[in-house]
């Protein structure tokens, strides 16, 4: 093909990789690839107002449709802005490509003008990434980075390309086929492995799925559920893995967990066999390892061989795609399995769900926030995606939220990142368009983290509805100290907050105060009828408290049920 600068290749990867949006925001190191978007348009260039929120925002995309989210950013700042995205979704697997400017090779290593070691930097939060040194090399390093994103484990892949590259005339050879020698994911699953797991399900009196996050990023969610109808085990899910079963599917015990409902932690703790589709047994699911599922042997399948037997010993590994392994395990267990086998060990389960159910204390006299997202389901369930920000208000709406399908919700697991919420559901509302509500259920805490992000919604177009679950509190943080600090509220009050109705408005949307049941129907009706980004400042009970709740490093058998003052 004919030569082309590397700026026109980077534009013109995008063309061949059908990519269709890219977030981002220019700069000096990077402007060469902003005069080719200038020159094309052959994608949709989103200008967030942060680099963070440009990762974000890609981040959301990505888990709203199951493609490669991409972000552009430029040297130095731009760069080191951008990398709390590169960890969230790192840590939840979230397939990206993120370009970042990088000043020009011969400037590299003399504390040049917006020179930072971006590769350096990302290593530890990336699946892989890259310094291009040549014009030469670039068409296969764009290549690469798009089949490491999205193949075996998801994850971002990050390439910083020095200006001069951008500027250079080479060859544009853009490989047709990705083939990496020292790497090739296990897509099938071993079929010995495969048969002695059905074999050991069923031989079991106490069995339990176990579903997490692998089984979005895989696309299996209907064959899970295919398999949990086949055989009637119970299933708990993870929060990477709410909506694999729709909430009222029989079978699901709800989430597992630090903040999980009781049957699910019991049943944890008191399965003979762990069926284990996808998730990596982090800490906020396992508890006390040494008391994790003491009874269980463990069915573990997994595309990450380095997830197996990482934290807890496996009976059963299985390393593959999970679609292909259940593709392969469906059959199996529809002939063997007698799912009445199971009657007693679902009766026993149903019984903890009926002693200690996930419910709250309603109140006519103060919003309680728990209401107001089970008020958002009712009024909205299979038609919107819910992101969320990260404190109280996930895990409430973790508990509360009727989900109902895959990539239904989109919520940072992993890091943990407060801001992440609202440019995550501008990514997600750009992948959805009009077919499709987004509602960011926030805290007034995590809302200010990247709220420059409403005139962003507004050039755009993007008419997400922010719900703040306002208690003028960092709220889990206070939680804590709560519990456990004796009541030392150190830096958690956020009694001084601005006029968030005024904000909306100043950035061109919409905002509405409420303090009752009935005025918040009424902004929510408004909001969705106006077409525009909505904050809606929900006042609500300010010591509310998420329950259950299982103290770190303790036992998910030993929750705490309710809090006395």
């Amino acid at each position: 093909m004919a030569d082309m600068s590397g700026a026109q290749m980077v534009v013109e990867a995008m063309r061949r990789e059908g990519v269709e949006v890219v977030f981002g925001y220019p700069g000096g190191a990077i402007m060469n690839v902003y005069d080719e978007i200038y020159k094309h348009r052959y994608f949709q260039h989103i200008l967030t107002r942060h680099e963070q929120a440009a990762v974000h925002a890609a981040d959301g995309y990505a888990r709203a449709t199951g493609k490669v989210g991409v972000a552009f950013v430029t040297s130095g700042p731009g760069f080191t802005n951008a990398v709390t995205g590169l960890a969230t979704a790192y840590m939840d697997s979230i397939p990206l490509v993120v370009i970042s400017g990088q000043v020009p090779l011969s400037m590299i290593g003399t504390d040049a003008f917006q020179e930072i070691d971006a590769v350096g930097i990302s290593r530890p939060c990336t699946k892989h990434n890259y310094l291009v040194q040549s014009v030469e090399e670039l068409p296969r390093i764009l290549a690469e980075a798009f089949y490491i994103a999205r193949s075996g484990r998801p994850g971002p892949v990050h390439i910083d390309i020095p200006k001069d590259v951008t500027a250079q005339v080479g060859p544009f050879n853009y490989p047709e086929e990705v083939r990496l020698e020292t790497y090739r994911p296990t897509i099938r699953g071993n079929m010995r492995q495969i048969k002695k797991a059905v074999e050991a399900i069923r031989e079991a009196k106490q069995p339990l799925f176990y579903l997490g996050g692998g089984i979005i990023h895989s696309g299996s969610a209907d064959l899970v559920r295919k398999l949990v109808d086949a055989t009637q085990i119970p299933a708990v899910e993870t929060l990477m893995a709410r909506g694999t079963l729709p909430y009222d599917h029989p079978q699901l015990l709800g989430m597992v967990g630090m903040h999980g409902s009781y049957a699910a932690n019991m049943a944890m703790s008191e399965a003979d066999l762990l069926i284990a589709l996808g998730p990596r047994f982090d800490d906020r699911v396992t508890g006390k390892l040494s008391e994790f599922a003491r009874y269980a042997k463990i069915i573990h399948v997994d595309i990450d061989p380095s997830s197996i037997g990482k934290l807890v010993h496996v009976h059963y590994p299985i390393v593959g795609d999970l679609k292909a392994v259940l593709e392969e395990m469906v059959p199996l267990v529809e002939e063997r399995i007698d799912p009445g086998r199971y009657q007693q060990w679902r009766q026993t389960l149903n019984h903890y769900n009926e002693l200690h159910p996930i419910t709250f204390e309603d109140s006519d006299e103060v919003l309680k926030p728990q209401w107001v997202i089970r008020r958002i389901g009712e009024r909205l369930k299979g038609r919107a995606r819910i992101a969320t920000d990260v404190g109280q208000h996930q895990m409430w709406t973790a508990q509360f939220y009727p989900f109902t399908r895959p990539r239904e919700f989109i919520t940072s697991g992993g890091l943990g990142t407060m801001g992440f919420g609202f440019p995550a559901a501008l990514g997600a509302k750009r992948a959805v368009g009009d077919g499709e509500v987004v509602v960011n259920i926030s805290g007034d805490g995590s809302i200010l983290m990247n709220i420059q992000e409403l005139i962003t919604a507004v050039q755009y177009r993007l008419p997400v509805i922010n719900v703040i679950l306002n208690n003028n509190y960092l709220g889990m943080v206070r939680q804590w100290q709560t519990f456990f600090y004796d009541k030392r509220y150190s830096e958690t009050d956020l009694s001084i907050q601005p006029d968030f109705v005024k904000v909306a408005e100043a950035f061109g949307g919409v905002g509405y105060r409420v303090s009752t049941k009935e005025e918040f129907d009424q902004a929510l009706d408004d909001a969705l009828n106006r077409g525009v980004v909505a904050l809606i400042d929900v006042v609500v009970d300010r010591h509310e408290n998420v329950l259950p709740m299982v103290p770190a490093g303790g036992s998910l058998y030993n929750m705490l049920l309710e809090y006395k003052d």
